[in-house]
């Protein structure tokens, strides 16, 4: 397990335990599989879990749900469904236990594109790589955190309402 400083006895569900009030939109939780590398930006915590991969999914989405102040969405691997059993033997259970535990709020993007996103929120904000030990290529699971208690409808109400205000108040 590789974590900060004065974490080293705690098991990668009581970091995560510890971590979740802090967390809040724009931190990220990424079960990743056993290739994933170690970042070295600093705002970058990677916890080798020796966790198998969908069980360490399953606890970890249970542990953002019980959370009320956040909520995960959910981005996969573009590439994931185009990984052949030929090449990757297992994949297709894979695909469908993540499907079982995801279901249709997962969003697919190439590995690419979502890396450059986790990249660019590491500038900012805390993010956790828990590995499991999976050795299925494209299979991490990344979790953006986004606020429990306030949608994305409301968000654009009230964009609506201030820009409604200003226009108002500006005579127009």
């Amino acid at each position: 397990m590789t974590s900060r400083p004065g974490n080293e006895s705690a098991t990668w569900e009581q970091r995560l335990h510890q971590l979740l009030p802090q967390y809040g939109h724009r931190n990220w939780i990424v079960v990743a599989d056993s290739a994933y590398p170690s970042q070295s930006n600093p705002g970058i915590e990677t916890i080798a879990t020796g966790e198998d991969h969908l069980p360490l999914l399953e606890r970890a989405l249970k542990l953002i749900a019980g959370q009320h102040h956040i909520r995960a969405d959910v981005y996969l691997d573009s590439e994931l469904t185009h990984v052949s059993e030929q090449d990757a033997p297992g994949v297709t259970e894979l695909r469908g236990g993540i499907e079982s535990l995801v279901g249709q709020r997962a969003r697919t993007l190439y590995h690419e594109k979502i890396i450059a996103r986790l990249d660019e929120s590491a500038k900012l904000f805390d993010i956790l790589i828990l590995k499991s030990t999976l050795t299925i290529p494209y299979s991490s699971v990344f979790l953006e955190l986004d606020c429990g208690y306030w949608s994305a409808d409301a968000e654009k109400r009230l964009r609506v309402s201030i820009a409604s205000k200003t226009t108002a108040a500006l005579g127009r």
